[in-house]
């Protein structure tokens, strides 16, 4: 009896809905040549190794990446809206340090527009600045909660730091990141 070479279980290939269009949008691609994702036209690879994280939201929102002017002006309006009311601080104070971090999220996303209603009529304008607002609160709402949580600390949510990461990695450590010295975007 030959002995059998022992492989591991082989991947199954779906092809249910190959060729089926599932929706149509202009902010990204799937699978235009096998297994790639584009936002906008530009490969998410090239875009991750060459641009910043605010770069690829203002592409997808605003459906071009920025110049250097946009990029600042941008940067500094997602600054601006880092903080949230004492309510939504109220009400992740009241969330147990076992939380998972998601429900921590929805809890504050589920707050936030009580306080902060939407402008109408709805307008594409509108949703931009609903988005802009979320990019810009989660990190604080995240380890405002997390701080709380596993400590009793109530912690300032605005830092100055230039970008998302940093602000995040600020509230994080209580110190300002490490700058990386990121290059713009080989797009621009």
């Amino acid at each position: 009896m030959a002995t059998e070479k022992m492989t591991g279980p082989r991947a199954k290939k779906s092809v249910a809905l190959s060729g089926v269009p599932a929706g149509n949008t202009a902010l990204c691609t799937v699978g235009r040549n096998g297994n790639d994702l584009h936002y906008r036209g530009y490969d998410i690879l090239d875009l991750a190794d060459n641009c910043e994280f605010e770069e690829v939201a203002y592409l997808l929102l605003y459906g071009k990446l920025p110049n250097r002017e946009e990029l600042t002006v941008y940067k500094d309006r997602l600054r601006k809206m880092r903080g949230f009311p004492g309510q939504v601080k109220t009400a992740l104070e009241q969330l147990p340090k076992t939380a998972h971090p998601m429900d921590v999220l929805r809890v504050g996303v589920s707050v936030l527009p009580t306080l902060e209603p939407e402008t109408q009529p709805y307008s594409e304008q509108a949703a931009r600045h609903v988005a802009d607002r979320l990019m810009a609160s989660l990190a604080s709402m995240l380890l405002y909660w997390h701080h709380f949580a596993t400590a009793g600390r109530r912690i300032a949510t605005e830092t100055d730091d230039d970008s998302i990461g940093g602000h995040f990695l600020h509230l994080l450590h209580g110190r300002p990141a490490k700058p990386t010295g990121s290059a713009p975007c080989m797009y621009r």
